[in-house]
């Protein structure tokens, strides 16, 4: 199984709305996309979001990345967000890995995306954990 994280802090408040929108067509997308098998979502403090998703293969989450509302969201992250980074991995096990796991694997073995305008946690690699007090998770499967 590949195993793929995100983490995005917006940079702004204004940028919600339109974040959420193309959130929810990229929910859509992924629930309908082959070789998807399961994944889930938090909302942390301080406008920082988090997404895991199971996969088949490296090559059927590199063909969702790449198309429709998934791909138009990779164009405005830049402008959107401050802080962006990215992990994956292969696994044997078919389960989701916990939130902790998650972020200690981003530590691990992460990397930054770009952002327009940078702030000093993106620069310095500092990807807090998420807060389990603050957590607003949901999970989904592929439809």
């Amino acid at each position: 199984m590949f195993v793929s994280i995100t983490r995005l802090r917006l940079r702004s408040l204004l940028f919600l709305p339109a974040f959420l929108l193309l959130n929810q067509r990229c929910l859509k997308q992924l629930r309908s996309s082959p070789g998807f098998v399961r994944g889930g979502e938090l909302l942390d403090k301080g406008l920082t979001f988090w997404t895991v998703t199971l996969w088949t293969s490296e090559r059927e989450m590199k063909s969702f990345r790449g198309a429709d509302a998934h791909s138009e969201a990779m164009k405005l992250l830049p402008e959107w967000c401050n802080e962006a980074a990215i992990a994956h991995w292969q696994q044997d096990e078919s389960d989701l890995p916990t939130w902790p796991e998650a972020h200690r694997k981003l530590n691990e073995t992460g990397r930054l995306s770009r952002v327009n305008r940078p702030g000093q946690n993106h620069t310095a690699r500092r990807f807090r954990e998420p807060s389990s007090a603050s957590w607003r998770a949901s999970s989904f499967t592929a439809s």
